[in-house]
């Protein structure tokens, strides 16, 4: 081999280390990048999770209040006692149960995916140990 040929060899390496370690560099860039913003994502995502579960408390405290607001209303507006007051509030909430789990019924009725249905079999499975 000439003299010429193998300085043109030598060039062209150097020349395809300098583009691989550039697109090493923008590699390595971009997975920072993806990685702050799976960071910032999961802050987000764990915020959400929190606020829902708050304000789904502020709910549940703000139902027991108007169970109980109800039941002295009862107790009060009509003249019932607090056992007559007690059932009838249970009853309606029974009642809206039951309405409640009816609908939620139906709309989780069939027909499933294939995968769906070895996922929910395969949970079930693992979650009663069977």
């Amino acid at each position: 081999m000439s003299q010429e040929r193998r300085e043109r060899g030598g060039k062209a390496r150097d020349a395809m280390g300098r583009v691989g370690a550039l697109l090493s560099s923008v590699m390595d860039l971009h997975v920072r990048i993806a990685l702050q913003e799976a960071d910032h994502e999961k802050r987000r995502l764990i915020s959400g999770a929190l606020l829902l579960s708050g304000g789904l408390t502020m709910m549940l405290l703000a139902l027991i209040a108007a169970e109980v607001a109800l039941l002295l209303w009862l107790r009060e507006g009509f003249s019932l006692s607090w056992i007559h007051s007690t059932l009838a509030v249970a009853s309606l909430n029974v009642v809206v149960a039951g309405v409640f789990l009816r609908i939620g019924g139906g709309l989780l009725k069939g027909p499933y995916l294939p995968q769906t249905t070895a996922g929910l079999t395969k949970t079930t499975r693992a979650l009663l140990g069977r």
